[in-house]
């Protein structure tokens, strides 16, 4: 076996160690049986000599639901390219990986797009980097534990949207413990932007947590001050 150790700027360490950990846990999540230690080794090593299998990229594909599911053959539009046939529009959904589909609403009359939900599962780009850099560390009550899930308050399959009002950031360890039966979970995000993450064990024991102020924020007290004022 080799030590291989590398002495670099902060900033850089940390950005290596983000990206290992980051690979390791979307495999592990994708039922890798290697340990994460394994895993971070196996990355840093493909990732150097120039063996790696490639990263997942996202593809902007535009089309109606016709020409998606009914074989329609209106033009589709690919972000980046332009116009593509139905036919290959159809192919790219099929021959994905894993595709995702995300509504778009158009004005009945101008066509014009008004509105877009997100219909995904999971908390990814920079939804997930927002919430990270929100909650910085584990939002459970006294867990100083780095971030490791982007998860839902309100869970996916309760109805809970994937969006910044119904996620937070959790370590692995409390994320899964939230799950089980008996614990509730709510989110309140206040008008000020504060969140305010409530957890209920199953013993009847309640606990509130808050994000870590931003730089910059106001102290305490400049806050009182300031709704003593408003009132």
């Amino acid at each position: 076996m080799t030590y291989l150790t590398g002495f670099l700027p902060v900033a850089h360490g940390v950005a290596c160690q983000v990206a290992l950990t980051r690979e390791a846990d979307t495999r592990k999540a994708q039922g890798d049986p290697r340990t994460r230690g394994q895993i971070m080794a196996d990355t840093l090593v493909e990732r150097l000599t120039g063996q790696a299998t490639g990263t997942p990229v996202e593809i902007g594909l535009v089309m109606t639901d016709q020409a998606l599911l009914a074989g329609s053959q209106e033009p589709a539009h690919l972000v980046g390219c332009g116009t593509v046939p139905a036919h290959t529009a159809r192919a790219l959904a099929r021959d994905a990986d894993r595709a995702w589909v995300r509504r778009l609403f158009t004005h009945p009359e101008s066509g014009a797009l008004v509105a877009i939900d997100s219909r995904r599962r999971l908390f990814t780009g920079q939804l997930r980097h927002q919430l990270i850099l929100t909650d910085d560390v584990c939002a459970t009550p006294w867990c100083d534990a780095p971030v490791r899930h982007a998860d839902h308050a309100t869970p996916a399959k309760h109805g809970g949207d994937t969006s910044s009002t119904n996620g937070t950031g959790l370590c692995e360890a409390c994320n899964y413990t939230k799950d089980l039966p008996g614990w509730h979970t709510t989110l309140t995000v206040r008008s000020d932007g504060t969140r305010i993450l409530d957890l209920t064990s199953p013993t009847g024991h309640r606990q509130q947590s808050h994000p870590p102020d931003p730089p910059g924020a106001p102290d305490p007290g400049t806050q009182l001050l300031r709704r003593l004022t408003a009132a």
